[in-house]
């Protein structure tokens, strides 16, 4: 029998535990509190998990911790700065949820540029498990978007980020 491992495009489990614990990130970042965060792994961590599951959490709550205190000391407050927090931590899923939840209610150049992180989240959290070819598609669109919209991409490395995704580099960049 093969032993479990945490991979959420296979592995029902896997993808609640990481979509759960990411959809109580943005209350957690709101209050400056990670309790309902906790309170997500908690109800998962009673379930006598796997060693796979229980360290995904574990690393995620002492991630997000980490980032929290970053964001405090650096005083970020928009969604981007925040995702950028969470990018250089390589939370790339997370990214995606912070950054979806702006690009609702975005307009015109920001709501594509913020499109192109997700779509740039989302080819390393393909890459993550091992799917960049798949992600390719989403690489290239980032690009085409960042590219597009250049002028008004500030406040993280674009250059390094585009050269990164042109290359298809397995190692993400950091981006502040």
């Amino acid at each position: 029998m093969t032993p479990p491992r945490f991979e959420p495009f296979q592995d029902r489990l896997s993808r609640d535990i990481r979509n759960e614990l990411s959809a109580a990130l943005p209350q957690a970042l709101s209050q400056n509190d990670l309790a309902p965060v906790k309170a997500v792994a908690a109800r998962y961590l009673q379930q006598n998990l796997a060693t796979p599951y229980v360290a995904y959490i574990e690393t995620r709550l002492t991630g997000y911790a980490q980032a929290l205190e970053m964001i405090a000391r650096t005083g970020a407050q928009d969604a981007l700065a925040r995702a950028l927090v969470f990018w250089d931590l390589g939370f790339f899923f997370e990214v995606h949820e912070i950054l979806e939840q702006a690009w609702h209610g975005a307009q015109g150049a920001e709501k594509e540029i913020l499109q192109a992180l997700i779509r740039a989240a989302g080819f390393y959290i393909k890459g993550e498990y091992g799917y960049f070819e798949a992600g390719g598609k989403m690489a290239n669109r980032a690009v085409t978007a960042l590219e597009k919209n250049r002028q008004a991409c500030t406040g993280f490395a674009l250059d390094t980020l585009l050269e990164s995704l042109r290359k298809r580099d397995p190692v993400p960049p950091k981006l502040l």
